[in-house]
Parts: C-alpha cells; structure tokens; sequence
C-alpha cells in the first residue's frame, strides 16, 4: 500500500506557501443563528461570504510547548526548512466588515481579483472576486460582531 511520506507532504506545503492565499470570511444563513452546522468536507466555498484578506505571514512551524506562535490548536516555533506545517495569519482592518456577523471563515488558494484594482490591495469584498480560488479549509464559528472600532486576527496551522 502507498503512503504520502511526510517529504511528500512538506512539497505540498511547499506548494501553498509560494502561492497567493486568503481567509474568507462570511455570514453563514439565518438559520446558523440558533446552532452552527458541522463543516462539510466537500464544500467547495462559504455559504454566504463577505469578503477576504490575503494572508499577513505564512510560515514553516513546528509544534513547541514553549513557541511564540500560538493559534487554537497550540503552539508553534518557526522553522527555515519545509515541514508539513504551516503558520497562517490575516490581520482584518478595522473597516473590514464593519457591523457585520462573522459565522464562517475559509481559506483559500488561487482566487482571481478584478485585475482593475489598485495595486497592493489586501482586502476584496466578494464584488472584487473574480474566481475564488479552492478551499483548504473551512471552519463554522460562533457570531463574531465586527464593529469599526477593532481589528480582527485569526491565526491557524494547517497540517498536510
């Protein structure tokens, strides 16, 4: 029987990190209000985005009791060679989404933007996307009141 070897997995990882990646973000349905329903492996975007945000850092980590780098799934260091972890943050402005209900995040690879906006442009509402690209990875959340007076940041490690 074959197996991905974790070489194998750090080239996948590789892959990603050269590549141009985002955090989507959305509102869910109404129906999301009284109970979030579980991700579906198969789901290809969000369920009602907003917008996204290209990624502020990606790095290669490891996991480390003692690591700066901490997310919901534990702590991390950096490291300067390929592993087949990665360390993603997107850092929202504070206009961002503003009193909106956040209840869905992704992350995305390859989206497409309208090639007419300005240059170094980091956030697209969903008028601004041209092709969303593929989805990595997809988490439901408990509502998240977006208000002009915060910043908004999520931090994860992706595994391959």
């Amino acid at each position: 029987m074959a197996v991905l070897t974790k070489s194998g997995r750090s080239a996948i990882a590789s892959s990603i990190k050269s590549q141009m990646v985002h955090l989507a973000w959305g509102d869910g349905l109404e129906t999301w209000a009284s109970e979030l329903p579980p991700e579906d492996v198969i789901a290809t975007g969000l369920a009602h985005e907003i917008g996204r945000r290209r990624a502020d850092e990606i790095l290669f980590v490891e996991g480390d009791d003692d690591g700066p780098l901490i997310t919901p799934t534990g702590r991390f260091s950096a490291v300067n060679y390929p592993m087949n972890n990665l360390f993603m943050r997107f850092t929202f402005d504070f206009e961002d989404a503003a009193n909106r209900t956040i209840r869905e995040l992704g992350v995305f690879i390859d989206t497409i933007t309208n090639p007419e906006l300005p240059a170094g442009q980091r956030y697209f509402e969903l008028a601004d996307v041209v092709e969303p690209g593929i989805l990595l990875v997809l988490e439901h959340t408990v509502p998240l009141i977006r208000t002009a007076a915060t910043r908004e940041s999520f931090s994860f490690v992706i595994t391959f």
